[in-house]
């Protein structure tokens, strides 16, 4: 039978956490003390109602400071929260056309793909060649260059137009 292991915290050590013999100790005001002993900066930190936090433990000796930890914590958390906010994450849409596309739907297509520039989104294109179309792929070809001239505006073409068994493909993404 074996021990369960110890749960490995995660975020910085706190006060008696930190076992190394001297710290570079910075106080609540921001004023550097220079090095000193871990339990002289100990001491300090519980005179002043605080907790003593390694900020930079890869330093040598580790850079603690004395603040209040759960207000650390709140503000480490509140900005985390506010960069996930400010991430934009980049989706693919697809759009299948058929060599033989009719005026009309081709526009209702293209009319997605701009709507989907817009959002930001990259934009995959899809021919499918089906029976005796495949003898025909410079109809393909022909297609998709008329997409991309259409679409260079607002556009750059990220993957030239390629076959991929019976389907040709291209990949555009916003400016």
């Amino acid at each position: 039978m074996k021990a369960p292991p110890v749960p490995q915290k995660d975020g910085p050590r706190i006060n008696r956490d930190i076992h190394v013999r001297e710290v570079q100790l910075i106080d609540a005001e921001g004023k550097n003390h220079g090095v000193v002993e871990t339990l002289q900066a100990q001491q300090l930190a519980d005179d002043a109602g605080l907790d003593l936090v390694e900020i930079v433990p890869t330093a040598n000796p580790p850079v603690c400071k004395i603040l209040d930890y759960g207000k650390f914590r709140f503000l480490e958390q509140k900005k985390s929260a506010e960069a996930r906010k400010k991430q934009k994450i980049v989706e693919i849409k697809e759009i299948k056309l058929r060599p033989g596309i009719d005026d009309h739907d081709y526009g209702v297509k293209m009319k997605a793909v701009r709507r989907f520039f817009e959002e930001g989104d990259k934009v995959k294109v899809t021919l499918r060649f089906r029976g005796r179309e495949m003898a025909h792929q410079e109809l393909g070809f022909r297609l998709l260059e008329r997409v991309k001239t259409e679409t260079g505006t607002i556009a750059k073409v990220e993957a030239e137009p390629s076959m991929e068994g019976r389907q040709m493909i291209m990949v555009l993404a916003p400016k």
